[in-house]
């Protein structure tokens, strides 16, 4: 089979995809608020079709809010479903958009945390929580701040992949593999190159430590400290979070964590979770419920998904 027939056959297979990446391109050229008022109005109606995602979401605010009633969380949760079909209809802004838009969307807050160790060149990791806007501010980031560098893994969709790794690299940011050596991560780090560490994700029982997240063991990466240590860098949080009407964005720096590396790589990961779970109770709606944080269990537990 020749290279021009598997590119005809991709193309066939996925026209669906190149649909989607098409009319993502052309709603970037309306403003903003409606940009916004659309995606959030499509995950409205979302939310009533996806009854799995919608399950996994009620699950993990039962634990992670307990002081929520029945009706509140499920208001939470359609307001969640909200931000996250606005976040998917906004990604063509970060895919195509020029650094100026990106900088009239984009409100950057606590610049100067940052932009202070960058001028003495020493090493940083941006610890960056999944909150809904988290991929439009980390192209705002390496569009207006500085280019970096961002875990990777392949996804299964071929177009999209390569779309993604695209709208992540054209400001000049690194892709590294999500299962690579730490060595070239190091290497990068030492030369000025800021890794995004994406933290809250179920880390699975092969690489995880059990440590609290609102008050339930999970499966947590337990390498923060490590790399830290072993780069001497600064562990800099950002919080992306979109503002009300159509406002845009909100991209805050927070004060560098200076109890990380502490010497104990649990104990780090510990730290880490709470600063998260202190940071949702900040904008609770724009937390990403959908991941099923919870899926790794300690052994002798019940599973928490299941329905």
């Amino acid at each position: 089979m020749t290279s021009a027939t598997r590119t005809v056959l991709l193309t066939l297979k996925h026209w669906p995809t190149w649909l989607l990446i098409g009319l993502l391109r052309l709603l970037v050229y309306l403003p903003f608020p409606i940009l916004a008022l659309c995606g959030y109005s499509i995950g409205q109606v979302l939310y009533f079709f996806n009854r799995r995602r919608r399950h996994v979401a009620l699950t993990n605010i039962r634990f992670c809010l307990p002081e929520l009633n029945e009706k509140q969380r499920r208001r939470l949760i359609r307001q969640h479903f909200g931000y996250l079909g606005q976040a998917a209809v906004c990604q063509g802004i970060s895919w195509y958009s020029s650094r100026r838009r990106l900088s009239r969307i984009v409100r950057i807050k606590n610049r100067a945390i940052i932009d202070t160790y960058l001028a003495q060149q020493q090493p940083i990791i941006v610890l960056v929580p999944h909150f809904i806007g988290l991929e439009l501010g980390g192209t705002a980031f390496t569009a207006l701040v500085h280019s970096g560098m961002y875990m990777y893994q392949r996804l299964r969709n071929p177009i999209i992949d390569g779309q993604v790794k695209y709208g992540r690299t054209r400001f000049g940011s690194i892709p590294i593999e999500r299962h690579a050596k730490l060595r070239p991560v190091l290497r990068e780090l030492k030369r000025g190159t800021p890794l995004f560490y994406l933290p809250d994700q179920d880390a699975g029982k092969r690489r995880g430590v059990f440590v609290p997240f609102c008050g339930m063991p999970a499966a947590t990466v337990p390498t923060l400290g490590r790399l830290a240590q072993l780069s001497k860098a600064r562990i800099i949080p950002a919080y992306a979070r979109f503002l009300p009407w159509g406002m845009g964005l909100e991209l805050r720096f927070g004060d560098a964590l200076l109890d990380i590396p502490s010497g104990d790589d649990i104990a780090d990961a510990a730290r880490m979770n709470q600063l998260i779970e202190a940071e949702l109770h900040t904008m609770p709606a724009q937390y990403f419920w959908v991941h099923r944080r919870f899926k790794t269990r300690p052994p002798g537990t019940a599973a928490v998904y299941s329905y």
